[in-house]
């Protein structure tokens, strides 16, 4: 895993995923500044206690707040993001280190934009469920990495298994491999939560998961 983790990355210099990379930033930017936006909108249209003074410390703590979780909520806007460029991500690798594999019949933006949208909405609704526990020092750190470690894992996978494989096949190598799958989630959430590096990294995440699917795919078809 941690090789097919360093492969992802030195291919994050390849010419092919540059463009690429500004493409999926510049949509998680603008899906991060739209959910800040949303929820500034949302405190400044709410009156609390009618006090002036206190109405705005009130909301001045809860806008900090508003920008702390749009940090958390990262992760999952950028796999948002990178649903609309999986194809041109996967097929970079799959050109640089699996030129001898079959071309992949892959899945239509539609689709992979739908499926990301679907998860991403659920994933969203579960870390607001589990807010009051992001309060809790020490367990915070535990159900943020392992919620999104899950989340993100299957998706990241989906998305790159689905590019071969019917979705009942799909479904069964998940549940062959799905320990590994949530160890590479909780890589793939560790890497998405760092300030800067994160901006590249739904790309690597993508490129990781290719190398990843193909390795389960070569292990399975031994057994």
């Amino acid at each position: 895993m941690p090789r097919n983790l360093l492969l992802a990355v030195r291919q994050a210099f390849d010419p092919a995923f540059r463009a690429v990379a500004i493409k999926t930033a510049a949509v998680s930017a603008a899906l991060f500044a739209a959910l800040i936006l949303a929820m500034g909108w949302a405190l400044h249209a709410i009156e609390l206690v009618g006090i002036g003074w206190l109405d705005w410390a009130i909301k001045a703590l809860a806008g900090a707040g508003a920008v702390v979780l749009g940090l958390m909520l990262f992760p999952l806007l950028a796999t948002m993001a990178v649903g609309l460029f999986l194809e041109e991500i996967a097929d970079a690798v799959d050109a640089w280190h699996y030129p001898d594999k079959p071309e992949a019949p892959g899945q239509s933006i539609l689709s992979s934009t739908v499926s990301t949208a679907k998860l991403v909405l659920v994933a969203l609704a579960l870390n607001v469920l589990v807010l009051p526990l992001y309060l809790l020092p020490g367990l915070n750190v535990f159900v943020f990495y392992g919620l999104n470690g899950y989340l993100l894992g299957r998706e990241y996978f989906e998305l790159v298994a689905l590019r071969r494989l019917e979705p009942g096949t799909t479904r069964r190598v998940y549940r062959r491999s799905r320990w590994r799958i949530f160890v590479g989630g909780i890589l793939i959430t560790l890497l998405l939560s760092i300030p800067v590096v994160n901006w590249l990294m739904p790309m690597i995440a993508t490129a990781f998961m290719v190398h990843e699917f193909d390795a389960l795919e070569r292990r399975h078809a031994g057994t």
